[in-house]
């Protein structure tokens, strides 16, 4: 993603911020973790998967399994068991294990902080590495899950249909101070207004900049 911003829509970018900031105080990442190894796991399984099952899943994984050489140590079909309830979760075990063990042997044990390093790693794409970069270093990152690329479209600020200009666009617009804040901000309001099917429009407090309406996506 860019490391520069430079938007001509920043006074409309600012407005939004501050309204999603007052109605979303307390938003964050919605995934319980206690390392950041069990946040890359815990992000890996979130692909096609609701967060809180991803929780109820990890509860009792974790207190099995928590770092790169337990997970490392297990069987494809040994994980399989432990996460059957999560969507695709034969190649999440898949991923989870061999990633428990590049981390092993490239890098010591412990999870990397570039988007290169992370990306690289199986089952770890843009978004699950941003994820990472921003929740557990405290990087820049703005990931683009299907409530960002949602939200952000119908406000105007991306036309994009591909989520990694989204993410790009997004980096044009909104400082790099602020980018994760607006992450978890994006995420609070698509899942409490305005989801996908039936956005509660009435109750939304970003009405008037929404070109839902018009484009009706």
């Amino acid at each position: 993603m860019k490391s520069n911003y430079n938007c001509d829509k920043s006074w409309q970018v600012n407005l939004i911020m501050k309204v999603l900031a007052g109605h979303y105080p307390d938003a964050g990442t919605a995934l319980v973790f206690n390392s950041t190894f069990e946040l890359l796991v815990a992000a890996i399984l979130s692909a096609q998967c609701t967060d809180k099952q991803v929780n109820r899943i990890t509860a009792g994984l974790f207190k099995k399994y928590n770092t790169p050489g337990d997970f490392a140590g297990l069987s494809y079909d040994e994980l399989s068991a432990e996460i059957k309830g999560c969507g695709l979760y034969r190649n999440k075990s898949k991923y989870i294990i061999d990633a428990s063990r590049e981390i092993l042997k490239k890098h010591g044990g412990l999870v990397p902080q570039n988007r290169k390093d992370l990306e690289a790693l199986p089952g770890v794409g843009r978004k699950t590495a941003g994820v990472i970069v921003g929740v557990a270093y405290g990087g820049d990152a703005l990931p683009v899950d299907t409530h960002v690329y949602r939200v952000a479209r119908r406000l105007g600020l991306s036309c994009a249909r591909d989520p990694g200009k989204v993410e790009e666009d997004l980096a044009g617009c909104i400082p790099p101070r602020d980018r994760m804040s607006m992450h978890h901000w994006l995420i609070a309001h698509g899942r409490k207004v305005c989801s996908a099917r039936k956005p509660a429009c009435g109750e939304c407090c970003l009405i008037e900049f929404c070109r839902y309406p018009a484009n009706g996506e």
